[in-house]
């Protein structure tokens, strides 16, 4: 028999740069399977470290990478228990976000990517964020996800689907079926490539 039990737990997150009087842009970032956020936020750090601050919270199941048991990757979400590990990772980026008390006059932004997109985009529309733009990198959308789900953001909030031209990990046939979809649930993405493969190519977005 199958049971459940709720228990607090604790979670660590990492940032870049300071939130100061002269931050004009806050970015929440999730990582994609296999990364720490601690190495992942060094990809950010190209941005313009007075007038941006970086966010990037750490995927809760952590495991050895190699057959020496030396390198730690972490992922998300699995098929296993799903919903529930939703609900623990929406509740453990709440908690981020209220513990950095962000002014709400800066500029916000949520970018996924990978295995990210599935976890920003469901806190996005189960919390209603309204975030000034929201960015997929080279990750599926929740299959679960609909137009309603995303209906209260603002029609000026900008939201940017990027991918790597030379990405594997998706054929043609499947980024033609995505972006369709997609097109149908938020109408107003703008769709981005750059010579890279499955990677996160801050030049693809620094300047949007």
């Amino acid at each position: 028999m199958k049971k459940q039990v709720e228990y607090l737990t604790n979670n660590t997150y990492d940032t870049l740069n300071s939130l100061t009087s002269e931050t004009k842009t806050v970015w929440l970032v999730c990582h994609g399977i296999g990364y720490l956020s601690r190495y992942f936020i060094r990809l950010f750090e190209e941005l313009d470290p007075v007038e941006n601050y970086i966010i990037a919270p750490q995927a809760p199941s952590k495991y050895y990478k190699d057959a020496n048991y030396r390198k730690v990757g972490a992922s998300w979400l699995t098929k296993e228990n799903t919903q529930i590990d939703t609900q623990n990772i929406l509740n453990y980026i709440d908690a981020i976000i209220k513990d950095e008390k962000i002014p709400s006059h800066l500029k916000f932004v949520v970018l996924g990517y990978s295995q990210g997109v599935s976890i920003t985009s469901r806190w996005i529309a189960s919390r209603r964020i309204k975030c000034d733009h929201f960015i997929i990198i080279s990750g599926g959308f929740p299959k679960e996800l609909k137009k309603e789900d995303f209906t209260f953001l603002a029609s000026q909030t900008k939201i940017t689907h990027i991918l790597g031209a030379n990405d594997p990990l998706f054929t043609q046939e499947a980024i033609d079926a995505e972006k369709e979809r997609l097109l149908k649930i938020l109408p107003h993405i703008t769709f981005k490539t750059h010579d890279g493969g499955h990677e996160l190519n801050i030049k693809s977005f620094i300047s949007l």
